[in-house]
């Protein structure tokens, strides 16, 4: 029966790594190519990732240089990022386009640490939700003669143990996230 356990925190690892992309993707003052992940690029009428069609590099800690295969599509990419809500405005040099990240102000700081908060929140809301799913199927099964109330007290205790234990993983990958953007 363990393998229900199983396919349970199977999903609420899978909500780790959504909330890991989520965290990368948040723009701390370090150049960091996962920002450019959300946008895309109108090429040839295809909705395209800039990392589909360039190469994407950090250079000097804090800017992006996006050296595109084709040369023809320097100003898509650029049009794209202005378009964006990365805030940052590109440079192009007519061979790459090169994305500066300002230091953030503190005011800003206190922003994408609310940011990180409430993208944290969320996991947990999408892990406790997991949870009443289990609970749910475990009653059902307990309803169905499937297993007996004994069962059904250890599943939900497990559950409950899994469930605590990604709770303070978020909660540790949201502290780690925000200590780095008070650094910068």
């Amino acid at each position: 029966m363990k393998e229900h356990l199983k396919l349970y925190d199977e999903k609420m690892t899978k909500t780790l790594g959504a909330l890991n992309h989520e965290f990368s993707a948040i723009r701390a003052g370090r150049a960091n190519p996962a920002v450019l992940d959300k946008v895309q690029v109108d090429y040839y009428g295809v909705p395209t990732a800039i990392n589909a069609m360039a190469a994407v590099t950090v250079s000097e800690g804090r800017t992006l240089v996006i050296q595109p295969w084709d040369k023809s599509t320097l100003k898509s990419i650029e049009k794209a990022i202005l378009a964006s809500d990365l805030g940052i405005n590109p440079t192009n040099d007519g061979n790459v386009i090169r994305l500066t990240f300002p230091q953030p102000t503190e005011e800003r700081r206190r922003e994408l640490t609310r940011q990180v908060a409430k993208t944290a929140e969320d996991s947990k809301v999408a892990v406790r939700s997991i949870r009443r799913d289990a609970m749910e199927k475990f009653k059902t099964m307990k309803k169905n003669a499937e297993i007996t109330e004994d069962d059904l007290k250890s599943y939900e205790k497990d559950i409950q143990d899994i469930t605590d234990k990604y709770c303070k993983e978020i909660d540790k990958m949201a502290a780690a996230k925000d200590k780095e953007i008070m650094e910068i």
